[in-house]
């Protein structure tokens, strides 16, 4: 199972979801879709953005967790 650990990147930047939803361009709903993990794919674009937004590398967003 793929967990995104969005939320905890945003507590640690101090930053709002509606901060990153107007850096990044996606709209507030899809960053709550990321953020509860019923997103079923993300674009690698996306992906470069929230983490050049957020500075951190794709593995502080997204984590493997065998079931």
């Amino acid at each position: 199972m793929i967990v995104v650990n969005l939320d905890v990147m945003l507590a640690r930047r101090k930053m709002s979801s509606g901060e990153l939803s107007k850096k990044v361009g996606i709209s507030p709903a899809n960053i709550s879709i990321l953020k509860t993990g019923k997103a079923k794919a993300i674009r690698f674009s996306t992906l470069d953005t929230l983490c050049s937004v957020l500075d951190c590398a794709p593995g502080d967003i997204l984590e493997y967790r065998p079931e």
